[in-house]
């Protein structure tokens, strides 16, 4: 139940949103780095995905905040400890992921696809792998850190972002705190 043809839309995801003072540390590490190929993603943009929809009939709003606010959380902030640098040449990405494996979070991610099921929404049949991006277009191998990463960002919410050219804004944020 994607976008249908003539009716106005908005290119939609779920995410785990990094706070401002968090960003920062990440891409001032980032910088530390070197020179990168590719497209640095900016601090305002750093998430944690955890549902791409794709284009979505802005008609088909207001059934996605139901079904996300009917989404069982956690009960408390999700903590994911990003302490791997990864390339994924496939995708073309450079990312920061977890090295042990979150189960709250694998269990909101279920949950979250479940309640998009049930609206039409299907999400590639592949496993999730959590991760934060840090560029695009990125083809180089794996760049030394002088320091490991070891970023433990503590999200109090998931937001329904619009990715709109090359900006991603919040539409509505659920908490994940009782």
């Amino acid at each position: 139940m994607h976008k249908q043809p003539d009716l106005p839309s908005k290119r939609l995801f779920f995410a785990l949103p990094c706070e401002p003072a968090q960003s920062r540390a990440i891409v001032q590490w980032r910088s530390t780095l070197g020179h990168l190929e590719g497209r640095p993603i900016a601090a305002q943009n750093l998430h944690l995905t955890l549902m791409f929809l794709g284009d979505v009939a802005v008609t088909q709003l207001p059934g996605l905040y139901a079904a996300a606010a009917q989404v069982r959380v956690p009960g408390e902030a999700l903590r994911v400890r990003l302490d791997q640098l990864q390339a994924w040449h496939r995708a073309g990405m450079l990312l920061l992921v977890p090295t042990e494996p979150v189960p709250a979070l694998l269990q909101l991610v279920y949950a979250l696809h479940q309640a998009m099921l049930a609206l039409g929404f299907v999400d590639a049949p592949r496993e999730y792998r959590a991760h934060l991006s840090l560029v695009r277009d990125f083809r180089a191998p794996v760049p030394e850190a002088d320091s490991a990463p070891d970023f433990t960002p503590d999200a109090r919410h998931f937001v329904l972002f619009e990715s709109h050219k090359g900006r991603y804004r919040p539409l509505a944020q659920w908490s994940l705190e009782s």
